[in-house]
């Protein structure tokens, strides 16, 4: 099994408290999901996550194809980081780290997630023509809306 990764990081004017609020808010997860991937949270959330907490929702991420996909927040440590694992999804394997640090000026937000495809090693060539680019707009997508929100530091 192959495992990727794909690494992230932004610096926000934003203080660890707002941080911490806007991130560790699973109903927010919309906000920062490009609409193409038509998002729909299937649960019931509530306004802060929590260790156990598991998120449903169906994306369409493959010719706007529907399908299911079950989150756990494994770990969480406020204000610095947390992690959320597919249980059931597209991935063969998914692994999110949400790390946060103050610095001067704001917050360094860093994402860091691992993945694997189901049919390896079939679905490395997926990985290199459509997954990574996928995934790099998803977060591209994601860091616009912060910066059009928060502010950046450069």
């Amino acid at each position: 099994m192959k495992i990727y990764s794909l690494e992230r990081t932004i610096k926000l004017k934003m203080s660890m408290s707002e941080s911490w609020d806007f991130f560790s808010n699973p109903n927010n997860l919309s906000l920062i999901t490009p609409p193409s991937l038509n998002l729909n949270i299937t649960s019931k959330l509530p306004d802060k996550m929590y260790t156990g907490m598991i998120i449903t929702y169906t994306v369409a991420p493959m010719l706007n194809i529907p399908m299911t996909w079950v989150t756990e927040i494994t770990h969480v440590e406020e204000p610095n980081f947390f992690i959320d694992e597919q249980r059931f999804g597209p991935y063969k394997f998914w692994h999110h780290q949400h790390r946060f640090k103050e610095i001067e000026g704001g917050v360094e937000a860093k994402d860091l997630v691992h993945y694997a495809l189901p049919l390896d090693p079939l679905c490395r060539i997926a990985n290199s023509l459509i997954v990574t680019k996928q995934l790099n707009e998803i977060f591209d997508f994601r860091s616009d809306y912060l910066e059009n929100r928060f502010g950046i530091i450069e």
